[in-house]
Formats: structure tokens, C-alpha cells, sequence
């Protein structure tokens, strides 16, 4: 576990666990060693401080290429604390350049560490959820790593889309881990990764009870 990361988990992961008392469920399904890619439904900007605060290893994030290209000091500082971290780049677009992300996610994945993914892609607009992308299941299977399940729980109301911070909320939050989902030996084809894809959310919605939208999340919020 990189020292930085180490030293946020002593911080702010505990304070995270002291200040909003999450209830944790499953933990027993986490792999304690090897390669496991995380897919969980995203609900807030604050699931990645409550994931990265319950699971008792260290996990790769993924952050946008601007933060680690950013100019002067607070370039400079976004930068180490990203490198310090553990955190994997990706580009922002499509085609070659979108998949930087996962050409520096497998070496790590090989490498016996974590990854954590948000297959909707960006967060639910209204605490449904929506069709995953398959660059869960693609990503998985190339390094043949299993997939954990994680449902997240009432994150929206410590942290709703358009709030700075996460605001005070005492048990509101449960994090739940289902049983890990092998890959090895999956195919690669389209429709095999699909159909991989589908399985990880329906058992992230198991976890969840959440309702199921059988498409795409939209990129923003629908005008009220």
C-alpha cells in the first residue's frame, strides 16, 4: 500500500468511519490477496471516500488526465498526491485515447493490487440504476481477476449531486460486498462481455434493491 495512501486511510478513512459510522456487510467476500476489480453503482462523489475507507486494501482509483497535467503549484501538488496514491489516468474522449485507463489498469490488476470501477459510468441522476458499460467486464477479463459486487447505500443524502462536501449523517450509509465474480476463461467477444456486464449488476442490484433503468445513465441531471 503506497505510504500516501496509507497515511489518508489513517486520516480520513478513520474520520470517515468515526464521523458517519457506515454499516459494512460482506466484507468476507473481498480477496485478501491477488488482483479484484471493485464494480459498484454510484450514487455520490463521496462512494469513493467510503469505499476507499471500508475495504481494508489498497485501491486504484481513477482520476482525469487534467489533474495530473495541471500547471503551477496546485498543478504540481495534483499531480504527487495522484502519483502518491496509486491512481490510474484516463483520458478524457473516446477511441485510443479512452483506453489509456485500462492499459495502465491491467499491469496493475496483474500486479496483485485493486481497482475500483463505476460501471454506469457516471452518477445516477435519480438514485435508480441504469445499464452497465462494459469496461467492467472488459478490463476484468483481460487480467483475470474476479469481480466483487458493491452496493452503496444512502451516499446521495451525505453527499447529493451539486453539494461541495459530505454533510453530517450518522448511519446513513451501508456498504454491502457480494460474492466475487470470476473471469478467467471468459471470452472476450462483445456479447460474452455484455452478457458479463449484465451479470454484475444484477447482483449489484441485489445488494441494492435499487430499481433498474435498461439504459444508459444520462451524462447530466434531466432540467427540473
Amino acid at each position: 500500500m503506497p505510504l500516501l495512501y496509507t497515511i489518508g486511510k489513517l486520516t480520513v478513512g478513520n474520520a470517515m468511519m468515526l464521523g458517519w459510522r457506515p454499516r459494512v456487510e460482506g466484507l468476507e467476500h473481498i480477496p485478501q490477496t491477488g488482483g479484484v476489480v471493485f464494480a459498484g453503482n454510484h450514487l455520490s462523489v463521496a462512494d469513493e471516500l467510503f469505499l476507499g475507507s471500508v475495504v481494508p486494501r489498497h485501491l486504484a482509483f481513477w482520476a482525469k488526465s487534467e489533474y495530473f497535467d495541471g500547471k503551477g503549484l496546485k498543478g504540481w501538488f495534483n499531480r504527487n498526491l495522484l502519483e502518491g496514491l496509486g491512481a490510474i489516468r484516463v483520458e478524457r474522449g473516446g477511441g485510443r485515447a479512452a483506453l489509456t485507463a485500462f492499459d495502465g489498469a491491467i499491469p496493475v490488476l496483474k500486479g496483485g493490487d485493486a481497482v475500483a470501477l463505476y460501471p454506469e459510468g457516471t452518477r445516477s441522476p435519480d438514485g435508480r440504476l441504469y445499464r452497465g458499460r462494459t469496461g467492467v467486464a472488459r478490463l476484468s477479463v483481460a487480467a483475470g481477476v474476479p469481480i466483487v459486487p458493491v452496493g452503496m447505500l444512502g451516499t446521495e443524502k451525505v453527499q447529493p449531486i451539486g453539494q461541495p462536501y459530505p454533510k453530517p449523517a450518522r448511519g446513513a450509509v451501508t456498504i454491502k460486498f457480494g460474492v466475487p465474480i470470476e473471469t478467467k476463461g471468459r471470452s472476450e467477444d462483445r456479447t460474452a462481455l455484455r452478457e458479463l456486464t449484465d451479470e454484475v449488476m444484477a447482483e449489484i442490484q441485489k445488494l441494492t434493491g435499487q430499481e433498474y433503468v435498461p439504459r444508459y445513465a444520462p451524462a447530466k441531471p434531466p432540467a427540473q
